[in-house]
């Protein structure tokens, strides 16, 4: 029985539409949801993931304003651009695209954006929220894979969860938040023995490590969800996974494909973590 293939776009499309519900009964009372988005520099990448944070926002009913600054402008600037926005009552959230340029600090940016304004939930203390499990905003990618997850029927609790990958972005909370569902976690990485053998116990397998292929069909479980956070190019230059898709199809019981899966999500929990910020600014 071949694997389901889980429908990233269906899922944050769906999350979009919630959001834009929330965003007009805001607007209702007079709060239009607003995030700032600032660039650093000219990386097509980047460029490419502000443009799609900007659709979507457009399509969710909240107002963007873009900051672009030079490549070579100071830290200096930057901080000061965070500071102005972090008194702006208008602005609801705030999204320093990363990776800056070599001269600047990333952490003393990300420590600059106020925490209520902290959309990304980078800030020491929003993580620190996540680690004692208060309430708060939640990490786009990590939330996005519990959201797949729940929309699609697959019970987290009990559920043994191997993760490979121990990135602040991604491996880290979403660990604290499979552990948050009652999941049992092997957080896994490079330094991991065993690493197949590991995975092939897993009834819920994500793969966050930025290496191609890295997941084959042997290291899967029968039945298991395998959940690919991977965005890596081929020798093709084509957008893929860490998993190797058709491989993991064959045993896993659902397969998240790339492109068309975790990523779509990331943008889509943006949009629920302004609206949020908003809500809190008006006392929802």
């Amino acid at each position: 029985m071949a694997a389901e293939r889980i429908d990233g776009k269906a899922i944050a499309d769906e999350i979009k539409k919630e959001a834009a519900a929330e965003a007009a009964a805001l607007k209702a009372q007079g709060i239009e949801p607003c995030l700032a988005v600032i660039l650093v520099g000219n990386d097509s990448a980047s460029q490419v993931y502000v443009n799609n944070k900007k659709k979507a926002c457009e399509a969710v009913g909240i107002r963007s304003v873009s900051y672009t600054l030079d490549e070579n402008a100071e830290e200096s600037e930057l901080l000061q651009l965070v500071d102005t926005l972090n008194l702006d009552s208008s602005v609801h959230g705030i999204l320093v695209q990363l990776p800056l340029p070599e001269h600047m600090d990333e952490t003393k940016v990300i420590v600059a954006i106020s925490p209520e304004k902290d959309v990304d939930c980078f800030h020491p203390m929003n993580v620190g929220r996540l680690t004692s499990g208060l309430d708060g905003f939640l990490p786009c990618t990590p939330a996005g894979v519990i959201e797949i997850l729940k929309r699609t029927g697959h019970d987290i609790a009990g559920k043994n969860c191997a993760i490979i990958g121990r990135s602040n972005l991604v491996g880290k909370p979403l660990a604290l938040l499979m552990t948050r569902e009652n999941a049992t976690v092997t957080l896994c990485h490079s330094k991991t023995q065993n690493l197949a053998e590991v995975c092939r116990r897993a009834d819920i397998l994500v793969s966050a490590a930025g290496k191609a292929g890295l997941v084959t069909g042997d290291m899967v479980k029968d039945g298991a969800v395998v959940i690919d956070v991977g965005m890596n190019r081929n020798a093709e230059g084509k957008l893929c996974g860490d998993v190797v898709y058709d491989e993991a199809a064959e045993k896993a019981s659902a397969v998240t494909p790339v492109p068309g899966g975790v990523g779509l999500m990331t943008v889509a929990m943006l949009m629920k973590n302004c609206i949020r910020a908003a809500k809190k600014v008006s006392g929802m």
